[in-house]
């Protein structure tokens, strides 16, 4: 848990001076012909951030006095006793709210915590305990055996802490529920987002738009549409492979194979690291010698050139070179595909190759488990749909409109996230308290969104 000075009117305490009770939980048996009489929450129904999944809880049969002793109640904390794994620690902990009449337990690599609600809130505990988690110290309560991290819940159930009035303790916990939920919603958004943009990527490369800006139908207009290697395609459109599509001057190659030692007033090398996961900034690129670069005249890179992985388990990913980067090189692990203009808008050749229409051409073609890779062969012969210019950049820019909005929920959940981190270290440790006019709008709003 966060050091720091705490308020003089908050008390020193202990987790288990905090509970009412603690004990097992339990796995019971097969269900019979009676069917089962209780759902099994186990680890892999916790997340790291105290969230339930109660969708895949397992169904099982407990036997009485089992199932009446150890029934999960509003209020409980579960504590993961038994799991995690290479650099993750054991202890992750969930408070347990019901969802309906079903007789939950938790598994038995788990402890259910009883708070005592007279001495603490257990929204706040759980918090508390979350906190903890997160911490360095909950690596001392490790203990490897026979494969297995057990938690060392004697020490751990000893753990200092400082604890603030009750009322306090209720402020704190609804102004941490509140970010909590909107984190959620703003996931759940994004989720929605995504969705909706995978229906519609689909439907825009097979469909594509017709003079009114709809998309052709090929249930009520079957004449419009013909076969292609891609499957079915709008007659209006040709279905080309990438070689096609480049221009004779820049075709579809690799980059350089040994760029030799970093140039700090070299050329940008652009490897996969750069743009798998997002566009590195320009202080993080590697950089080769000028005449190294002048050696590979090939594979210079301009703003607006696709780049895809071609190497390890990262193949077939795919990204366009930002107008930031105006010339660069590449290394042997990404193919440069140029687009010609006035055949493969460069933004709508991004979303085929992304799509499922492209991806699906990558795992045909890849070769090797170990480290998977395509040929330049392969990518040269990779199809896609070709629309009139102007219509692959109408496609282009509604995609990109869904992927902006895409970014900016993303974004959004990155602020909430930071957010909720900061005010876990200010709230839990009363470096920040929390008026009871802040917890009292808090509430509303809470109830509000409801």
């Amino acid at each position: 848990m966060t050091q720091s000075m705490p308020p003089s009117s908050w008390s020193e305490t202990t987790i288990r001076s905090c509970l009412a009770g603690e004990f097992p939980g339990a796995w019971g048996s097969e269900p019979g012909r009676d069917g089962p009489n209780a759902h099994i929450l186990r680890s892999t129904n916790l997340d790291d951030d105290g969230h339930i999944n109660f969708a895949t809880a397992a169904k099982r049969w407990i036997d009485e006095p089992h199932l009446t002793q150890r029934r999960l109640r509003d209020g409980d904390v579960l504590l993961e006793s038994s799991g995690g794994g290479p650099g993750k620690p054991v202890g992750r902990v969930a408070h347990f709210q019901a969802p309906d009449s079903i007789a939950y337990l938790s598994s038995n690599f788990f402890r259910t915590l009883r708070p005592d609600e007279t001495k603490v809130d257990s929204r706040f505990l759980a918090w508390r305990l979350l906190d903890l988690y997160r911490q360095p110290r909950i690596w001392n309560f490790q203990q490897q055996t026979t494969g297995i991290i057990n938690l060392k819940t004697k020490d751990y159930l000893q753990q200092r802490f400082h604890l603030p009035e009750r009322p306090e303790q209720t402020r704190i916990a609804a102004v941490l529920d509140t970010v909590d939920e909107a984190i959620a919603k703003t996931e759940a958004v994004i989720a929605k987002l995504r969705q909706v943009r995978a229906g519609l990527l689909h439907d825009l490369l097979t469909r594509g738009l017709d003079k009114n800006g709809q998309l052709r139908d090929p249930i009520a207009h079957p004449e419009q549409f013909q076969d292609s290697p891609l499957g079915q395609i709008p007659k209006e459109w040709g279905c080309r492979q990438l070689r096609d599509l480049v221009p004779p001057n820049r075709r579809i190659t690799y980059g350089i194979v040994q760029p030799g030692d970093f140039d700090p007033n070299g050329v940008l090398l652009i490897r996969g690291q750069d743009y798998i996961s997002g566009w590195a900034s320009r202080e993080e690129f590697f950089k080769v010698a000028p005449s190294r670069h002048e050696s590979y005249r090939r594979s210079v890179t301009k703003a607006g050139d696709l780049l895809v992985c071609i190497v390890g388990a990262t193949t077939g990913a795919v990204a366009q070179v930002p107008e930031w980067i105006e010339e660069a090189n590449i290394t042997q692990t990404t193919a440069r595909v140029a687009c010609e203009p006035n055949k493969l808008v460069a933004r709508f050749g991004l979303h085929v190759l992304r799509s499922e229409l492209g991806q699906k051409q990558v795992r045909r073609y890849v070769k090797g488990s170990a480290q998977p890779g395509l040929n330049l062969q392969d990518v040269e012969v990779f199809w896609t749909p070709v629309p009139n210019p102007d219509e692959q950049k109408l496609i282009a820019n509604i995609l990109d409109n869904h992927l902006e909005n895409e970014a900016s929920a993303t974004r959004e959940l990155a602020k909430l996230q930071q957010l909720k981190s900061g005010l876990m270290c200010d709230l839990l440790t009363g470096r920040v308290r929390v008026p009871e006019t802040v917890a009292a709008s808090t509430r509303a709003a809470s109830s509000t969104h409801t």
